[in-house]
């Protein structure tokens, strides 16, 4: 059977139907420029071991840019050709002729598949950590616009204690330096390189793994050859960082749009943020926001999905592999348009610091300091959380409302306490949630987002050697 590149072994054709149920060129136009790039660096190899002939490395490099070209210009995949390594090793052939044969010498499509598809995460990580840090870096600028604004902080979703919105964005701002760090350590996970490994065995050729290794960014190798074919780690530590951090993203969408509601009233709504309705005129949808929620289950069914086919495979390689390159590809741009659109609203729309201080007036949420005025006067803390407690229920309405004489007969000691009842602005300064410790934490956050902006330029300037090697000969 003449028409593929292993048909030596078989007499049938394949089958139409089979053929195209066992194809992967619905996705590997994403891996086009990897496979291009990682066969520039295998026959750069093949030439330095004098497997190929000085000016046969030559025209295939440069047939593989030529190539590259033409495929990105329109020319189509051949679905006949199953892969996209196959359509590009046999356009290299009809382009430079009988070279073009001798590039897969020492090598197999699952060490080359594996490549490419550690090329792709390597970018994909990048992009998601780069999204990450470009809202960090949203949030820190909010929180020192807002970072005297007093807001209550909730638990169980009720108002539980004052602090700042600069205080509660900069908590967000922390999830997102996790969720950069996860995606750089997914990066560092993917930064191995498999080539050289042939089908599961290596060849008997004299390869020399390290250069392409080098030429490719990777900080080293992919040691066990049946490792270096089977292993798809990488893939789901990639999508574990990025469920993750849909947690994050949907949990902050979800609070967005509970503010958005009249209910609350904290944030206003952009109107390029948001949409309308078709039958009622009054309505400002938070449809983004909302598309979040159910985007991160998305993220989260495709790393359940990735565990699961991991979870069933002998070692070395299995076809089945293939079939965790869309879910990741999938999750990972879902993740990434997430933390962009999450970007976009935040900064077209606008928090309401006035109605967020209104919330504190009934002076619900001094309840806690209360309490401590009576631990600051000798009164055992749970016989103080006790009067207080007392306090809450028996009043008749808001506890600002309450006089002196109120608070003394709850406990001798909070006769001294009116002032805090009374106290409508930030929380006080050296507190938890005040202006002050949101300054703190602000500078706290500005530092590290400092460094993991470096940590990340490194491992772009890494993985910037895939356009070299495709635009320098």
């Amino acid at each position: 059977m003449p028409d593929k590149p292993w048909g030596g072994r078989f007499e049938e054709r394949t089958s139409p139907r089979i053929e195209a149920y066992t194809s992967s060129l619905s996705e590997d136009a994403r891996l086009l420029r990897f496979d291009v790039a990682g066969s520039i660096a295998h026959a750069r190899m093949l030439g330095q071991q004098g497997l190929l002939k000085p000016e046969e490395a030559q025209r295939i490099e440069q047939g593989l840019r030529d190539v590259l070209r033409a495929f990105e210009q329109g020319q189509p995949f051949d679905p006949a050709l199953e892969d996209v390594h196959m359509n590009v090793e046999a356009a290299l052939t009809k382009h430079i002729g009988e070279p073009g044969k001798k590039l897969h010498t020492g090598r197999s499509r699952n060490d080359q598949v594996a490549l490419d598809t550690r090329l792709v995460a390597r970018e994909r990580t990048l992009a998601c950590a780069q999204a990450c840090l470009d809202l960090h870096a949203l949030l820190c600028a909010q929180a020192e616009h807002h970072v005297r604004d007093p807001m209550p902080g909730f638990t169980h979703l009720q108002r539980a204690m004052p602090v700042t919105l600069g205080h509660h964005l900069l908590a967000r701002a922390a999830q997102l330096e996790r969720d950069a760090q996860r995606f750089l350590a997914s990066f560092d996970q993917a930064n191995r390189s498999p080539l050289g490994a042939g089908a599961l065995a290596g060849a008997s050729l004299p390869l020399d793994r390290d250069l392409p290794a080098q030429l490719l960014g990777f900080d080293g190798l992919v040691e066990h050859s049946m490792d270096a074919v089977s292993d798809r780690d990488f893939l789901i530590q990639g999508v574990g960082s990025a469920a993750q951090c849909m947690v994050h993203v949907s949990g902050f969408a979800e609070e967005l749009v509970l503010w958005a509601t009249p209910e609350f009233g904290y944030f206003r709504l952009g109107d390029a943020v948001s949409t309308g309705s078709s039958l009622m005129p009054q309505k400002k949808n938070p449809d983004p926001l909302e598309l979040m929620r159910a985007k991160a289950m998305r993220v989260q069914a495709a790393l359940a999905a990735l565990l699961g086919i991991a979870s069933k495979l002998p070692l070395a390689y299995n076809r089945d592999l293939q079939e965790m390159k869309p879910l990741f590809l999938g999750a990972m741009d879902i993740t990434e348009a997430s933390v962009r659109a999450l970007h976009e609203v935040l900064a077209r729309s606008a928090f309401d610091p006035q109605r967020m201080a209104a919330a504190l007036d009934d002076g619900a949420t001094q309840a806690t300091a209360l309490a401590e005025h009576l631990v600051r006067s000798g009164v055992p803390f749970r016989e103080a959380h006790e009067a207080v407690g007392r306090l809450v229920r028996t009043a008749t309405g808001p506890l600002s409302a309450l006089t002196q004489e109120d608070l003394a007969r709850a406990h001798p000691a909070l006769g001294s306490a009116l002032p805090i009842l009374q106290h409508r602005g930030p929380p006080a300064s050296g507190t938890r949630g005040s202006p002050s410790d949101a300054e703190r934490l602000l500078s706290v956050a500005r530092a590290q987002h400092a460094e993991l902006a470096e940590q990340l330029r490194l491992r772009q300037a890494k993985h910037a050697a895939v356009e070299r090697l495709l635009t320098s000969p």
